[in-house]
């Protein structure tokens, strides 16, 4: 008789026998379940359960399914590239937000065509079923195994280290390996090393499509050789797949840097530099107005305003720690007069500077310094993207000085003030996430971390949105909540942050004096709505698809004579609506009506005012939206308090 295991399933103790699996006990299908959580931890449905273990499933329409399903994809679409170039190295293949890559080493960069062929393969071998099957080796064993996989014996050779997306590899502890079997005779097809949980077999890959194929640094460094990626999504469904390749096909509509030239905002000039914009003025106009708004809010809510300077000696950001934490972000330094100068990364050093610059007072506190400041980071090539992703940035940068009793009370109405300045640009989809302290990169005491940790975590629950964890994504200073907005077609963007840091102060050797005539720490919080001007502004350009409520449109109405002959009295109108602070143009060019039309369209205004012989004898106008609805024959007093209207209000038509 088989010895009798107690294990615990769904909340309820089981009695299960020995040499059960962790998919027997779930009952799992492979399809809907595709592996398992054991105490806490994931596992393939073919581990073997022991006595007291606790066993969740995995759902494939989980995050964690997902992941695993995309992971599993990965190693498929590596078996089919060294099926089909029998030379090909195989790199790192981790999962990523929708979907996985896999770096290979490789002769010649793949050509669309061998992207077509690899997929051919794998659909080949995902309908053959072949079994994920899981083995624990030594490391000489798996040395020997992998003998002509450099890249693996590297990764073997830094177990346990800081490996980041290449600990999918190899983790901590056991070396493990995955074989893919025949299903049939149990032959091996392909192996990986790799640490899992993988699916149970290939046919438990419901839906996949590579994507592209590019150049990538081995471990992400440019002194390393450069491998070539093929980049895949996988989903839990064809229908799941589907609309997140519809998502992309409009997110293509949207791309910013696409739209900021065809509607003449910005551009990146080769002479400028990687990641460094110019704003057009059109570009511009949106910018002043989206600082002008926040400028006012800032003032209304008790901002005071500061401005700092561009460079700084050296000794500022060696007190702040941040030439030990941050130096590979910065630019390199300048010797200036046997000084060296560093462009600023951060702005909050200033502002302590500020601070501490004469004697402060409770009475003075909470202090809430703001500022416009432009910030120098050196993002590497392959990561600058556009507006989101630059190397000169300009942040809409506050920091608060404030009493330890005060700390909550400000977090709360903080937060309450970024999310309705956020609402007020359009923006209203929510959810909060709660970076904590890398264990391996932070100064100051647990104890002033986890007070830290804990009071934001109660200041972000109170808002009664959704909570997520980043554990050990905070700066080095202090644990931060960053604000995570879903745009008008689902995808996610952080951007305001709010942290909470006791460290600086002390590093500064800031000091108030107190009610009862001692010397105290003030509490400093970091905040930036924004994130920074340029990520924000590319991320409105993608949100409104180019089509700017009125309030931002660079151009708010077109002026449209039927005949050159009514441009006179557009011209008049143009005046009113000028007086009443609104942007307008008429178009007097050469073109036809129904093309000034068009051109008005394509630029997106959000109102054009027509006139013709009508019109005029009526003192009215034609007025036509973005959308392409027209109202003729309304009186001009009327449009423009419509419009007016409009603006005041910050809708969007």
């Amino acid at each position: 008789m088989s010895a009798e295991l107690r294990i615990t399933l769904a909340g309820a103790e089981r009695v299960v026998a020995a040499g059960t699996t962790a998919g027997d006990a779930l009952e799992a299908d492979g399809r809907t379940v595709i592996a398992a959580r054991v105490n806490g931890e994931a596992r393939d449905l073919a581990h073997l359960v022991a006595d007291g273990d606790v066993v969740e499933p995995i759902e494939v329409s989980s995050d964690e399914g997902r992941a695993i399903v995309r992971h599993s994809t990965a190693h498929v679409m590596a078996q089919a590239v060294q099926e089909l170039f029998p030379g090909a190295k195989l790199g790192i293949g981790p999962p990523v937000e929708n979907g996985f890559y896999y770096d290979f080493d490789v002769e010649q960069a793949f050509h669309p065509d061998d992207l077509k062929r690899v997929e051919k393969r794998m659909r080949e071998i995902v309908k053959q079923g072949q079994l994920f099957s899981r083995r624990a080796v030594a490391d000489d064993e798996a040395r020997e195994e992998l003998a002509g996989e450099p890249y693996k014996l590297e990764l073997i050779g830094l177990k346990g280290g800081s490996l980041e997306e290449e600990s999918v590899e190899v983790g901590v502890g056991q070396l493990t390996i995955y074989d893919n079997l025949d299903p049939k005779t149990g032959e091996l097809c392909w192996k990986d090393l790799c640490r899992g949980p993988h699916v149970p077999s290939t046919r438990s890959i419901p839906a996949f499509k590579l994507m592209r194929s590019g150049g990538a640094y081995w471990r992400g460094s440019e002194k390393n050789p450069q491998l070539q990626r093929i980049y895949g999504t996988a989903w839990e469904s064809r229908d799941k797949q589907d609309d997140y390749l519809k998502m992309l096909e409009e997110a293509e509509k949207r791309d910013h840097r696409k739209l900021g030239a065809e509607l003449d905002l910005f551009s990146f000039p080769d002479e400028l530099g990687s990641g460094l914009a110019v704003f057009h003025p059109k570009g511009g106009v949106i910018r002043r107005v989206m600082e002008d708004y926040s400028r006012r809010k800032h003032e209304e809510a008790g901002y005071e305003f500061v401005n700092t300077p561009h460079i700084t000696k050296e000794k500022l950001y060696q007190v702040s720690g941040h030439l030990d934490w941050y130096r590979d972000g910065m630019f390199p330094p300048m010797e200036l007069e046997g000084a060296r100068y560093y462009l600023k990364p951060m702005n909050c050093p200033m502002h302590n500077l500020i601070f501490r610059a004469r004697g402060r007072s409770y009475r003075e506190l909470p202090l809430r310094l703001f500022e416009f400041g432009t910030v120098y980071r050196y993002e590497k090539s392959g990561v600058v993207h556009g507006l989101t992703r630059v190397r000169g940035l300009t942040q809409d940068d506050a920091h608060i000085y404030c009493t330890r009793e005060e700390m909550r009370d400000e977090l709360a109405s903080l937060l309450r003030f970024v999310l309705d300045l956020l609402r007020d640009y359009g923006l209203d989809d929510f959810y909060l996430e709660l970076s904590t302290k890398d264990p391996e990169k932070f100064v100051g005491s647990d104890d002033a971390w986890e007070e830290a940790t804990e009071t934001l975590r109660e200041v972000a629950e109170s808002e009664h949105l959704d909570l997520v964890l980043d554990p050990g994504g905070a700066a080095f200073y202090g644990p931060k909540i960053s604000v995570q907005v879903r745009d008008a077609i689902g995808r996610t963007w952080q951007m305001s942050t709010i942290q909470l840091d006791f460290n600086l102060p002390e590093l500064f050797e800031l000091e108030y004096q107190a009610a009862d005539g001692t010397r105290k720490q003030p509490v400093m919080i970091h905040r930036a709505l924004f994130g920074s001007i340029e990520r924000f502004f590319g991320v409105m350009v993608e949100h409104y698809a180019g089509a700017f409520p009125p309030w931002l449109a660079p151009v708010q109405v077109a002026g449209i004579p039927i005949a050159d002959a009514h441009i006179p009295y557009l011209q008049d109108v143009a005046k009113k609506l000028r007086e009443r602070g609104i942007r307008v143009e008429v178009d007097t060019a050469d073109d036809r009506m129904q093309k000034k039309i068009r051109n008005a369209q394509k630029s997106k205004v959000p109102f054009m005012l027509l006139a013709g012989d009508d019109d005029i004898a009526n003192g009215a106008v034609s007025f036509r939206y973005r959308s392409g609805e027209q109202k003729n024959g309304v009186p001009v007093e009327e449009a423009i308090a419509e419009i007016v209207n409009a603006v005041e209000r910050r809708i969007q038509v």
